[in-house]
């Protein structure tokens, strides 16, 4: 009867120890732990193409008014540093000998708090094989319209202010094409903005107004008014609608002020001649990758 107790409150006792019990009842082995996630690069590089009807630039048809295929790519670093290259076709009538034109840019921004950010950097045009020595009627030297800016920006929550500066002679201009000096100082003053519609993701309203101040006149007066001073003004407005995969569209409206330097313009190529500046319209299709 003893025997019979002690075999009962051993079996017990053995059932109590940690670990112990049935083969069937054993736990289950730990799943392997997952490997960490890898962490997120300090930087972002995207790329960009977009299709456009005409190529506008500070108010001025770049294509004659004819369409262009656009594309660039951009690197963004977290501490505020950025390098980029974007490219367009243009025209051969306002660019003699050239047909693209090839971008490269870079510098710092520096976000103050969700709200405002300030900025500087380096923006290079330059259009291979351009030069108005190859115009039909060339003038009397070699004259690129390769351009090296400075500039500087301010941004407060959908509004930008921006000045750019000529580092060099202003896309051309000079005594070469008929300027009195050098247009090195040339500089142009933006205020841009993109104001989200609340009620529609992705709807955006667009607005820009700009001011191109040459550092120095024309040596023999404009085509229409007999004013040798080609500063002027102009603006844009529209709406763009962006898609959450990088698709965007726009429509656009662009006018300026210039009735003396660049309407109308003759063509450096043929007989033909261009309101560069004419109030015009046009829209893009793009995305972003």
């Amino acid at each position: 009867m003893l025997t019979r107790k002690l075999i009962v409150a051993g079996l017990l006792a053995l059932v109590a120890l940690p670990g112990a019990g049935f083969a069937q009842d054993a736990a289950k082995p730990a799943e392997p732990a997952k490997a960490p996630e890898p962490p997120k690069p300090p930087y972002t590089l995207t790329a960009n193409v977009y299709l456009v009807s005409d190529y506008l630039f500070r108010g001025l048809t770049q294509t004659w008014g004819k369409p262009a295929i656009q594309g660039g790519a951009d690197f963004v670093h977290d501490s505020g540093l950025y390098l980029g290259t974007w490219a367009s076709n243009v025209s051969g009538n306002q660019f003699a000998g050239g047909s693209m034109e090839w971008d490269m840019y870079g510098g710092y921004n520096y976000k103050i708090n969700d709200d405002f950010t300030i900025g500087a950097g380096l923006y290079y045009y330059y259009y291979p094989g351009a030069n108005f020595k190859e115009a039909a009627s060339a003038p009397p030297g070699s004259q690129t319209y390769n351009t090296l800016e400075v500039n500087a920006l301010a941004t407060w929550k959908w509004l930008t202010f921006k000045v750019n500066y000529a580092l060099t002679d202003y896309f051309g201009a000079s005594t070469v094409t008929g300027f009195t000096d050098s247009t090195k100082g040339t500089y142009y003053l933006q205020l841009d903005g993109s104001y989200p519609i609340a009620s529609v993701e992705g709807l955006s309203l667009i607005g820009h107004v700009g001011y191109t101040h040459y550092s120095k006149d024309l040596a023999a007066p404009g085509v229409n008014n007999g004013h040798t001073d080609p500063s002027y003004w102009d603006l844009k407005f529209g709406v763009s609608y962006a898609w959450k995969d990088g698709w965007t569209v726009g429509a656009y409206y662009v006018g300026t002020n210039n009735t003396d330097y660049y309407n109308p313009t003759s063509s450096l190529a043929n007989t033909s001649t261009k309101d560069l500046g004419g109030s015009t319209g046009y829209i893009t299709v793009g995305r972003t990758f």
